[in-house]
C-alpha cells in the first residue's frame, strides 16, 4: 500500500529537528531510514531545494525554503506528484504559522512540535487520497516537476567518506543536478548585517586614505618604506571583498571570510608603527563582527510561490 510514513521540519543551517511526526513503527527498515534523516539533515545547506533519496523500500523527499527543511519518508509507489504537494502544504503552513526569527533563533530540538497536529491531519488526507481537496491542483506540481525535477541522491553518495563534497557543482538547479554557488540566494539582511556591511566599507576607505598618503610620502621621501603602502593596499582589498562575501554566495565562502579576516590581522600586525592600539583594536573587530555575519547568512532556498 502507498502511503506516507513521517515527515519532519529541520533547520537548513545546522539540521536542527524543529518538529516531526510521531510514527511507533519500530521496523529495522525505519530505523535505517531515521538513519539517512539525520544523515541528510546534516547535508541539507549543501544540498539544491528539492530533492530525493530512494532506498529501496522507501523514498525520502524533502523541499528547503526560507533556511528551513520539509521532509518526508514514504513507501517507494507512493507518486512523486503527491509528496511533494504534501511537502508544498506544510511548508506554506509552516511559514504562515511562525515568523522567521524564531526559526533562526530556536536552541532546542522539537521547540515547535506542536505543529506535529498539523502534519498529522495533512498525512492522513494524503494517505487517504478520497479525502483530498478537490481545489488542489495536481497538474501545476506535475508540470513543475518535469520542468525542475528534484536532485536524485544515491544511498552510495549518502555513505561515503566525504559525504556529498564529491557531487558535481557548476550545474542548474531543477535540472537534478546541484547548482552553480554564485545562483543560490542568501537568507535576507539583517540589522547587524547591515552595521557589519557599512563598517567594513569604513574600513576599507580608510586604508585607502591611508594607502594614497603613504604613496605621497613615499614619493617626497625617498626613504620610505613602501611596504606600508602595500598592507594599507591589501587591508582596503580586504575589506571590500569581506562585502562582496556577505553580499553574495561563493564557493568555499565561510573558508575565504576566514582567509580574509586573516589577512586583516597580519595587515594590522605590520602597520602597528603606523597606528595606535584603539585604531588597530577597531580594524581587527570590525574584521571579526563581519567575519561572524558571512558566517551567520546561510544559503535559502526557493521562496513559495502563493499564486498572487
Amino acid at each position: 500500500m502507498s502511503m506516507i510514513l513521517s515527515a519532519s521540519v529541520v533547520r537548513v543551517r545546522d539540521g536542527l529537528p524543529l518538529s516531526a511526526s510521531t510514527d511507533c513503527d519500530q521496523s529495522m527498515g525505519m530505523q535505517e531510514c531515521r538513519k539517512y534523516f539525520k544523515m541528510l539533515s546534516k547535508k541539507l545547506s549543501q544540498l539544491p531545494d528539492r530533492c530525493t533519496l530512494k532506498t529501496g523500500q522507501y523514498n525520502i523527499n524533502f523541499i528547503s525554503s526560507l533556511g528551513v527543511s520539509y521532509m518526508m519518508l514514504c513507501t517507494e509507489n507512493y507518486p512523486s506528484v503527491l509528496a511533494f504537494c504534501f511537502l508544498d502544504e506544510l511548508q506554506k503552513e509552516f511559514i504562515t504559522t511562525y515568523n522567521m526569527m524564531k526559526t533562526n533563533t530556536a536552541i532546542r530540538p522539537y521547540c515547535f512540535i506542536e505543529f506535529d497536529n498539523f502534519i498529522q491531519r495533512t498525512k492522513q488526507r494524503y494517505n487517504n487520497t478520497r479525502s483530498l481537496s478537490t481545489k488542489m491542483n495536481l497538474a501545476d506540481m506535475q508540470t513543475e516537476i518535469k520542468l525542475r525535477p528534484p536532485y536524485q541522491i544515491s544511498v552510495s553518495e549518502l555513505g561515503s567518506a566525504n559525504g556529498f563534497s564529491h557531487v558535481p557543482v557548476g550545474l542548474y538547479k531543477g535540472t537534478g543536478k546541484i547548482s552553480a554557488a554564485p545562483h543560490q540566494r542568501l537568507e535576507p539582511v539583517t540589522l547587524p548585517g547591515i552595521v557589519s556591511f557599512v563598517l567594513s566599507l569604513l574600513c576599507g576607505a580608510l586604508n585607502l586614505i591611508r594607502g594614497f598618503h603613504a604613496v605621497e610620502s613615499l614619493l617626497q621621501n625617498e626613504g620610505e618604506d613602501f611596504s606600508y603602502v602595500i598592507a594599507f593596499f591589501l587591508g582596503t582589498a580586504a575589506c571590500l571583498y569581506q562585502c562582496y562575501l556577505f553580499v553574495y554566495y561563493t564557493g568555499w565562502r565561510n573558508a575565504k571570510s576566514f582567509l580574509t579576516f586573516g589577512l586583516i590581522c597580519l595587515c594590522n600586525m605590520y602597520l602597528y608603527e603606523l597606528r595606535n592600539m584603539w585604531q588597530l583594536f577597531f580594524h581587527v573587530t570590525v574584521g571579526a563582527f563581519s567575519t561572524l555575519q558571512i558566517r551567520l547568512r546561510q544559503p535559502q532556498g526557493k521562496s513559495p510561490d502563493y499564486n498572487v
